[in-house]
């Protein structure tokens, strides 16, 4: 009941913020950013949704890195790195730069708060997240899972096959 709660204040907090700053519709960013997650009990509720949003930033950063510089990375990744191509690491490559663009920008966020740019910054990360980028990767990582098949094929006719 507590959590309940919490959830319909955090609603009504954002929604407060969602009005002043056009930003998305709390059901929205809360599919792309889980920010159900945030305690209420703040005065700086936008800069704990920018940080949820900079966390995912972050493990997306991390797994793009291990693709594209796998020096140290589990055996299986370099699996997965056999699967794409090089217009593919490319996509990966620019959505990277993307991505760490936002990163400094947290970092700038992080040292000088300022309510209204923590909601620009909310809101451009998650338009591009959700209409462009969430899409470039997920097209990639579908190539990884699902180019099993294609690969063993190939590998049956090979010379140890």
């Amino acid at each position: 009941m507590e959590n309940e709660f919490n959830l319909n204040k955090l609603k009504q907090e954002y929604g407060k913020f969602k009005e002043k700053y056009d930003l998305p519709e709390f059901s929205e960013i809360n599919k792309v950013f889980d920010i159900e997650e945030i305690d209420t009990d703040t005065d700086f509720l936008l800069r704990r949704v920018r940080r949820l949003v900079s966390e995912r930033i972050s493990g997306l950063l991390r797994f793009i890195e291990v693709i594209l510089n796998p020096s140290n990375s589990p055996i299986f990744i370099f699996k997965l790195i056999k699967k794409i191509n090089e217009e593919d690491k490319k996509q990966l490559s620019e959505v990277y730069d993307i991505l760490g663009g936002f990163e400094l920008e947290v970092i700038k966020l992080d040292l000088d708060y300022d309510e209204t740019k923590e909601a620009e910054f909310i809101k451009r990360i998650y338009n591009l997240l959700d209409k462009e980028l969430s899409k470039r990767l997920l097209n990639i990582i579908e190539k990884m899972s699902n180019n099993n098949k294609n690969k063993e094929e190939k590998d049956k006719g090979s010379y140890f096959g």
